[in-house]
């Protein structure tokens, strides 16, 4: 029930930031509403000296200024229906994917509602092309993050992840100088491991396994193909297609579920609290669990830089809507 703003890679910078990769981490406000996170992203965005990336988008200063009540009134906006909305296969595959459950696609269809109501133009569907592509070889269902060393092996998920955290943290490591309680990600792994008994690992540290097996030289051509087919899948077969051939001004993603996708190629997404969906597993778990309805938010997605036009339609969603239900514990 946060209002949030994941900025493009480089609208704020990384500097200080303990790295998992540099090719995606982006520091971003979270708050109670869509005013007070433009606030703080004026606030907060480069460029700084210090990280070169900021230098990739424009600052705009005081973000209120793109709040407009009827930001939405001829906004075309896309519902990427495949995978992150109902079922779908991989080419293939007989194995369903993604999709909503009844409850949440209850939530979502009534959020298109608003917006048609508020005058959008809403595509529907707008899917993804690399979602729905034929061809396995250009297909992201296809195509994950490698989180161990047989999938490497395999070679059918991208490695950027866990070589830009053995690069990008080592770095970081180095640049605190002595005041680094280790000296390496291989020293903290060790630590890790022998403070078990303390909780240091409660869920082990397979990515951080994965990650230190990244020698930067042996895997280097590696990182950079797979880093350029992450770019291919999601943003130039990705949301750059989607969006360019529906002239759309954003996507519109259930909760988190467009993370991934906006992540890779560094877009931005702000996201708005509207509603929320049962949450409790049947039998519960654990037994005797009375499991809360979660929240569901609503995310609008789009190209790099694109945080005015997004923060317009949010801010527009979320005066429309007024749906945030604050915790007990929180105003």
């Amino acid at each position: 029930m946060l209002a949030a703003v994941k900025p493009t890679v480089g609208r704020v910078s990384r500097y200080g930031v303990i790295p998992i990769t540099a090719d995606q981490d982006t520091p971003g406000p979270m708050a109670r509403s869509v005013t007070d996170a433009a606030i703080v992203l004026g606030v907060v965005e480069g460029p700084d000296t210090n990280d070169p990336a900021t230098t990739r988008c424009k600052p705009n200063g005081d973000y209120t200024q793109f709040l407009k009540v009827d930001g939405l009134k001829g906004a075309r906006i896309g519902i990427p229906r495949a995978n992150y909305y109902e079922k779908t296969k991989a080419p293939g595959s007989d194995r369903d994917r993604g999709g909503l459950n009844p409850d949440q696609l209850k939530v979502m269809n009534e959020a298109i509602d608003v917006l048609k109501k508020q005058g959008a133009v809403v595509v529907d569907p707008a899917d993804i092309p690399s979602i729905v592509d034929k061809d396995a070889s250009n297909n992201l269902l296809l195509w994950g993050v490698c989180t161990d060393m047989d999938e490497v092996k395999a070679r059918k998920c991208s490695v950027d992840l866990a070589y830009g955290m053995e690069r990008d943290f080592n770095a970081w490591l180095k640049s605190l100088g002595d005041k680094a309680p280790v000296n390496t990600l291989t020293e903290l792994r060790q630590w890790n491991n022998t403070h078990q008994k303390m909780g240091a690992i409660k869920y082990g540290q397979s990515l951080l396994d994965i990650s230190d097996a990244m020698d930067l030289d042996t895997f280097r051509a590696r990182y950079e193909a797979d880093r350029a087919r992450d770019i291919q899948l999601t943003a130039t077969h990705g949301i750059d297609e989607v969006m360019k051939a529906q002239n759309l001004d954003a996507l519109l993603f259930p909760g988190g579920g467009g993370a991934n996708i906006a992540a890779r190629p560094g877009y931005p997404t702000v996201i708005v609290p509207f509603g929320t969906a049962p949450n409790a597993p049947t039998p519960a778990f654990p037994e005797g669990f009375n499991a809360k309805p979660a929240p569901l938010g609503v995310s609008f997605t789009g190209m790099a830089c694109s945080e005015p036009t997004l923060l317009k339609l949010a801010y527009a969603f979320e005066q429309a809507t007024k749906r945030r239900v604050p915790p007990p514990s929180t105003p």
